[in-house]
Parts: C-alpha cells; structure tokens; sequence
C-alpha cells in the first residue's frame, strides 16, 4: 500500500493501520545492534531509523549507518526546532530519532525498525500507542555482559562500570515491553526475534 504523505499524520495512521513501529532497546553489549542489523537483511521490509548522536564513532561504525553522527551544536539546534522523536543523554553524549523520517514512513504504510534505550521507547510509545511493538534484548548474564563489554575495547573501565550499572537499571523497564529475547545465542536469539517481528506484521 502507497500514497503521498500528508500534512495531518494522524488520518495517515488511520488509512495505514499496518504500519508499525519495532522498537529494540537492551543495555550496551547484549548484541542489539548485531541482532537489529541481521533482522534488517531478514526479507521482512523494515526500515531502518538511524539514530543521531554526538558521541565519537567506534572502530568499524559508519556515519549514516550506524548513526549520523554530529556535533552537539547541531543537535541541540534540532531540539529547539523540534526535530526529534524522542532523545536522550546517556554518558556525556546526545541520542535522538530524527522526527521527519518517522513520521514519512508511518505515513506511507511502511514499518520501522528503532533500535533506541528505555526511556526513548517509552516515548514512542505514549507518541504511537497503537503502532509501536516494543521488545527488550536481555543478555545471559551480568557476568557475560561485562565480559562482552571488555571484549570491546572502545571503554575504560570506568566506563564499563557505569554501563553495567546503567543496564540494571534498564533491565527493570523489560516488563513494560511486549516480548523480551535472551540472546544467549545468537541464531537461536535471531530466529525468536524475526519470528515475533513476523507475527506482528501479519496481525496487520
């Protein structure tokens, strides 16, 4: 189903009732990002939002694939024209879903896929309560997330430890969600997370 955006989105969502918003949060190092990417290649038609941000790209990131990533200057400019879904600030540094594309693909009928933390999913959902499907990554363990974490390399562990403790603050949002997925396994993890992205589209 196609048709030319209009002005008011809420007769858009109305008309495009299909349309949905897959939002993907977990603490840092439970392999969301890996999961989203793969769930993106996985025949299923989802768009993908990327994120801004003003913190420093990591080793084999992309500008404009894993996030567009800019200076706080112009970040904070998007704010004041409003320009955000949702953001945050999470260890120092700025995160937002630009509002514009969001809002487009809802509009023509197109699901969306989020990868973005608790509190930002939150807020999508207050904005979108019908289209938005929320499901939490849980790691195996605390003890395998911190080895993840480390395995990284791009944190001291000052760093890690901040994240560690941010993430059991995040795991307490996981009973607001939908669906939560263990990814203890990343194919057997992936095959539950595609299978409930599929079954939602088929509820239409």
């Amino acid at each position: 189903m196609s048709g030319k955006p209009r002005k008011n989105p809420a007769l858009n969502l109305e008309r495009f009732r299909e349309a949905k918003l897959f939002v993907i949060s977990a603490p840092s190092g439970s392999g969301k990002t890996t999961l989203c990417r793969k769930l993106l290649n996985g025949a299923l038609g989802l768009a993908n939002s990327i994120s801004m941000t003003t913190r420093p790209k990591r080793p084999g990131e992309i500008d404009g694939r894993d996030y567009h990533f800019v200076s706080e200057k112009y970040f904070r400019s998007a704010i004041k024209k409003k320009g955000f879904l949702e953001y945050e600030e999470n260890f120092g540094h700025l995160y937002g879903t630009p509002k514009k594309l969001i809002e487009a693909r809802i509009a023509g009928g197109k699901s969306v896929l989020l990868s973005i933390d608790v509190k930002g999913a939150m807020k999508v959902r207050s904005a979108y309560p019908k289209e938005t499907v929320l499901i939490f990554i849980m790691p195996p363990s605390f003890g395998i997330l911190k080895k993840r974490l480390c395995s990284r390399k791009s944190d001291a562990e000052k760093a890690i430890s901040g994240r560690l403790k941010l993430a059991k603050k995040e795991i307490s949002y996981k009973n607001r969600y939908d669906y939560t997925v263990v990814n203890d396994r990343l194919a057997v993890a992936f095959k539950r997370l595609k299978k409930i992205v599929a079954s939602e589209l088929m509820k239409g």
